[in-house]
């Protein structure tokens, strides 16, 4: 995957969206915390993976992987916010989890990082959330093709007043 044009590209998405609503002198770093855990509750919902009591099967892998570059997306803008422009190495990541418990250890990880904004804390959030998108049987190709189509809806979107 090529974090540098990932993060490039979501940085001039970002400064687009700042530039347009007028928030570049905003501190809205827990506004983009509780927009990734946002996304990437709605991915849970979408993998089912937690309702023990419903017989329903996943979403398809489409709208999964959407939903998963949706919280892609935050991930490199809350690298962005910090000046953190790699994804480092993270000493849990190869950890056996279920799918359910790593959905929760990116949560642990997201709050760590609203407690403490260091590069190891970031880097073990951005470790998890690869990790994620391994368990759900993503390839690291069809991550970043479908980051760059949903990066244009993006800005597609803002087209139109999003």
């Amino acid at each position: 995957m090529n974090l540098q044009k990932l993060f490039e590209t979501q940085e001039k998405l970002n400064e687009r969206i700042l530039s347009e609503h007028k928030l570049e002198n905003h501190d809205l770093f827990a506004e983009k915390q509780l927009a990734f855990l946002v996304e990437l509750s709605e991915l849970a919902n979408e993998t089912r993976c937690f309702k023990y009591w419903s017989k329903k099967g996943p979403s398809s892998k489409s709208t999964i992987l959407e939903e998963y570059v949706d919280g892609l997306h935050f991930v490199l803008t809350l690298g962005l916010s910090l000046g953190y422009t790699t994804f480092g190495q993270s000493k849990n990541s190869t950890k056996e989890r279920t799918l359910t418990e790593q959905f929760l250890y990116v949560m642990e990880c997201n709050h760590r990082l609203n407690e403490k904004q260091t590069e190891v804390s970031f880097h073990e959030l951005a470790q998890s959330f690869l990790t994620l998108g391994s368990l759900l049987g993503f390839g690291e190709d069809e991550i970043e093709q479908a980051y760059f189509k949903k990066n244009e809806v993006n800005h597609q979107r803002q087209d139109q007043g999003y």
